[in-house]
């Protein structure tokens, strides 16, 4: 490691529109799975915090919800931990879909950021699908007037280049977190995001917006490895019905996908008990928001 005054650590914040990558960049920056990622909009939540320690620098990589227009206290939530995000760090990462292009989420995140004087670049995401490699989607973002770093996050070419650059846009600083530290979030929470992520998966199209994941008991299991209650709630007996299926089938099916990936995760044998409860003041309660670690 270089001397201590030359070393650099900051917080970098993903920022952009739904299902631009940001949670899959966070993942490939990290070289661990900590977000969650389906194909299906506002799957993040919530502020993310990954932990990536490197020979000269410490970057704090803030995963954050995709910022939209809504008036529902859900996406009021998701909104504010994009703010949070955008106003408390070093160093913003702004996330294009090469295939969309540059919308008005990032014109008015850049007029945010420059307001406060925060270093930005952008990442044109997803080059790898995109039909010619001299596409104007590549001339259009150069015209934004900030640094444009075409990548995969799916496939990793263009991330190095990326990340030498922010580490070069970050404060002088000592690491702020141990070496070995990966997150803030507590196991448990990222238990919970893995079976979320795989009822997203699994379920309608709309559905998946109104269920959130409780995890309510997490303890070792006698015969080893871990114990893990967890509640599916839905706003709607109707929901209920669709998640539990036709003699409990779906919500079997989402329980073993979702076991199968926390014993990956943790390296050890996961006991998961799933539930269906209806809840339908969760979408609009702050509170239970909150607690669900969606702030």
């Amino acid at each position: 490691m270089t001397a201590e005054h030359e070393y650099r650590a900051g917080v970098v914040a993903l920022l952009g529109p739904p299902n631009a990558g940001k949670s899959t960049l966070l993942n490939r920056l990290l070289g661990e799975k900590l977000a969650i990622v389906t194909a299906k909009p506002q799957t993040t939540r919530s502020k993310i915090l990954g932990v990536l320690t490197r020979p000269r620098a410490q970057l704090l990589l803030v995963d954050t919800p995709g910022k939209h227009e809504s008036s529902k206290r859900l996406n009021r939530a998701l909104n504010h931990a994009v703010q949070e995000a955008s106003q408390d760090c070093d160093v913003a990462i702004l996330v294009v879909d090469a295939l969309r292009g540059w919308e008005p989420a990032h014109e008015q995140l850049l007029a945010h950021l420059g307001k406060r004087g925060i270093a930005v670049v952008a990442a044109l995401n997803k080059i790898d699908r995109l039909p010619d490699p001299d596409s104007p989607r590549l001339a259009e973002a150069d015209e934004v007037g900030l640094p444009v770093f075409a990548l995969s996050a799916r496939t990793g070419a263009g991330v190095e280049t990326l990340l030498k650059a922010v580490e070069a846009q970050l404060p002088q600083s000592p690491p702020l977190y141990p070496e070995d530290h990966l997150t803030d979030r507590p196991v448990r929470w990222l238990c919970g995001e893995l079976v979320r992520e795989v009822a997203f998966e699994v379920l309608d199209q709309e559905l998946p917006y109104s269920i959130a994941v409780d995890v309510v008991q997490y303890e070792d299991h006698p015969r080893g490895g871990v114990a893990i209650h967890a509640n599916l709630l839905v706003a709607r007996e109707s929901q209920k019905r669709i998640v539990v299926g036709a003699g409990g089938r779906t919500i079997r099916t989402v329980g073993t996908r979702a076991r199968q990936r926390i014993e990956r995760f943790l390296g050890e044998p996961a006991h998961l008990n799933l539930f269906v409860k209806v809840d339908p003041r969760w979408l609009e309660n702050a509170r239970r928001i909150e607690a669900l670690g969606y702030r």
